[in-house]
């Protein structure tokens, strides 16, 4: 099957750069479509369009668009024979960037992602773990973010559960994948495009004819060929979506003749010789992931063996069998090994399966049937737990945050106070109180609400003008404490004295003209964290009646023998330093 010339790299417009958002993403959507049903070229080819579609949204920046193209570019790698490996990197990037820009359900997928990848490392009880944290993130992410958009969280939301059902269903969990793609369809349901229809026909007819042979190998007859006959029914209602869809296919050629799924439904539901010539030209390995190849010869072995070609039907098996060796899964190895054991009646134990030994194989598979159960409460339970995790964990985050800021809180600051006062190598310890000057006129003059981007902007500001390992908490109000581990006090009265400067080099649409008053000391041995932000609170009301817009530091001054705060008619001697900025 080729891929036209528009969704390979010779049909790439040259000027990335000059292309919107839109047209990027559904670029990049188009090319993840065709190269789940091309040749292993064209595959390699439709990787490097994506890799510089890739770069492209990188340099703009745009959180989500970079995060849909980082997971367009890690599934192209998962789909290609070899190169699931290169996937890793661009997985820990995707949820290292999800993660960074809150966006939740790119998140869930990331985790969905890497459950594919450990599927084809073999790794099915980690792939599952990863299933169980993304169905968690997905179960807290209810309501649509406004900013996304209705329809385009939908659509993500149905790429997730997808994702999420591919792992589920080649583990032969198929009550949990059953469930994922029926929500699938269901976020979709009154927006799906032709080609959504059509890619959720086809995984569904996927799903139920593993499942059917699962059923057949605990001799389940009779509900193995009701799943057979529904992903029947269901082959033949992809024949209108898929003529529309985005996957590459031949004009005028029925979907069925196509796609190889689909027709192993229709054989595995009434298996004859009118199949064996389609079964048989879509075996091919280059036109069909390893374990939708096991299902196809299956199909065309039972259609064979209808038609008294058993050794043929056997050829079949043995060779697709040995082919498949290291891309097969663990459930569709278990159907191709019962079907030549179910075929091959040879005595000879060397040559296939001896009747003893497929009596012994129906009560393995008995056993194994039953462990389904734990599965399915395995992955229950590590849902929850992932659940819980994550909102304990957002729960402790909110309360050591300040909402507005982002900033740690007075509480936050407490405890790292307290760490920092304990640690050898944070000493000397430079402690700040910050307060912003003309603050009161712009929630007068203003707005409160003005007020608020003010107090956003100058925390952003302030954190940025410090050290990554320095400290900056919202106290309360327009107030702010800096921590300065491991800085003397003239390293840390430069300090801020850059962030004074900053805050006043901001356009005035942004500070409203509001300056910094800073109150600058050093914390002294087995001094109290109320003593030395006291100490801070009188060395910052210097610098207020200094005219603001400035550091005070003082290393001592008059201290209260009883509370042991600074008395307030403290003389100022020639510790006190006001720095003006430059």
């Amino acid at each position: 099957m080729r891929l036209t010339e528009d969704a390979t790299t010779s049909g790439r417009r040259p000027a990335l750069a000059e292309m919107s958002d839109a047209w990027l993403y559904g670029r990049a959507r188009e090319l993840g479509a065709a190269i789940q049903r091309v040749t292993f070229a064209e595959q390699l080819d439709i990787i490097t369009s994506l890799d510089e579609l890739l770069d492209e949204t990188q340099r703009r920046g745009e959180p989500l668009l970079v995060a849909q193209l980082l997971r367009y570019s890690a599934a192209a790698r998962l789909v290609t024979r070899g190169l699931a490996a290169e996937a890793e990197p661009r997985l820990d990037e995707m949820l290292a960037h999800t993660r960074r820009h809150g966006l939740a359900l790119m998140r869930a997928d990331a985790h969905a992602m890497r459950g594919r990848r450990l599927v084809i490392a073999k790794q099915e009880d980690a792939a599952l773990t990863e299933i169980a944290r993304a169905l968690a993130i997905l179960d807290d992410s209810a309501v649509p973010d406004r900013q996304i958009g209705r329809r385009n969280w939908d659509r993500m939301l149905s790429t997730t559960l997808v994702d999420c059902w591919l792992v589920l269903n080649q583990l032969g969990v198929y009550e949990a994948a059953e469930e994922a793609i029926a929500r699938a369809a269901q976020a979709i349901r009154d927006s799906a495009s032709p080609h959504e229809i059509a890619l959720q026909l086809i995984n569904r007819v996927k799903m139920l004819l593993g499942w059917g042979l699962r059923l057949e190998r605990i001799e389940r007859y009779d509900e193995g060929a009701d799943k057979f006959r529904t992903a029947a029914s269901m082959a033949q209602a992809a024949e209108g979506p898929f003529t529309e869809s985005l996957f590459p296919r031949k004009a005028g050629v029925p979907a069925i003749d196509q796609v190889g799924v689909l027709a192993a439904a229709a054989a595995l539901a009434s298996p004859d010789s009118s199949h064996i010539e389609r079964l048989t030209s879509l075996l091919h390995p280059e036109l069909v992931f390893p374990h939708e190849r096991e299902i196809i010869a299956i199909a065309l072995a039972r259609c064979l063996d209808n038609d008294g070609r058993r050794e043929d039907a056997l050829q079949v098996l043995k060779e697709v069998r040995e082919d498949n060796e290291e891309g097969s899964l663990p459930s569709m190895r278990l159907n191709l090994a019962r079907e030549l054991a179910r075929l091959d009646t040879t005595p000879d134990y060397a040559s296939g399966a001896s009747q003893s030994l497929i009596d012994y194989a129906t009560i393995l598979e008995t056993e194994m049937w039953s462990l389904r159960e734990s599965q399915i409460a395995t992955l229950n339970a590590r849902r929850e737990h992932e659940r819980l995790s994550a909102e304990h964990g957002a729960i402790t985050q909110q309360a050591l945050q300040d909402p507005l800021t982002g900033l740690p809180n007075r509480r936050a600051l407490d405890e790292k106070l307290r760490s920092l006062a304990s640690s050898a190598d944070a000493q000397p310890l430079a402690v700040a109180l910050v307060d912003l000057d003309g603050f009161k006129d712009v929630n007068d003059k203003q707005s409160h609400a003005e007020g608020d981007n003010v107090l956003r902007v100058i925390a952003s500001t302030l954190r940025d003008a410090l050290r990554g390992d320095d400290v900056v908490a919202r106290y309360g109000g327009d107030e702010f404490i800096v921590l300065l581990p491991g800085a003397p006090a003239s390293a840390a009265k430069q300090a801020l004295g850059r962030s004074v400067n900053a805050v006043a080099s901001l356009p005035h649409h942004l500070s409203h003209g509001v300056t910094l008053s800073v109150g600058l000391v050093s914390l002294r041995p087995q001094e109290r964290a109320e003593q030395v932000l006291a100490r801070a609170d009188a060395a910052m009301y210097q610098a207020k009646r200094g005219g603001g817009n400035q550091v005070s530091s003082v290393n001592s001054m008059a201290i209260d023998p009883v509370t042991g705060w600074p008395g307030e008619d403290a003389p100022t001697d020639p510790a006190w330093d006001a720095e003006q900025p430059t």
